[in-house]
């Protein structure tokens, strides 16, 4: 082992990891299907980071917490600005 090399940790396992954009699409639907406001719920959870504010209907809850609040975020204005401001 040389101790001047940076080690590379590779993930165990084949789990994709899903895109933030398709993780906010599987919850607003979710959330919609299940009679909520998506954007109400969305904008709770955000704010407060209690996933309470996200169903656990088709597994929204747990899908949410894999994404971090500010890439959630991020996401969503960089939404904003491609179809509002460009």
């Amino acid at each position: 082992m040389e101790l001047n090399q940076t080690q590379y940790f590779q993930q165990v396992g084949n789990e994709q990891e899903l895109d933030v954009h398709d993780i906010l699409r599987q919850v607003y639907s979710a959330l919609t299907e299940k009679g909520y406001n998506p954007v109400n719920q969305i904008v709770g959870y955000i704010m407060s980071g209690d996933p309470t504010y996200i169903t656990s209907y088709k597994n929204a809850r747990s899908l949410i917490m894999k994404a971090e609040r500010d890439d959630i975020m991020e996401a969503l204005l960089e939404s904003y600005i491609e179809t509002r401001l460009k």
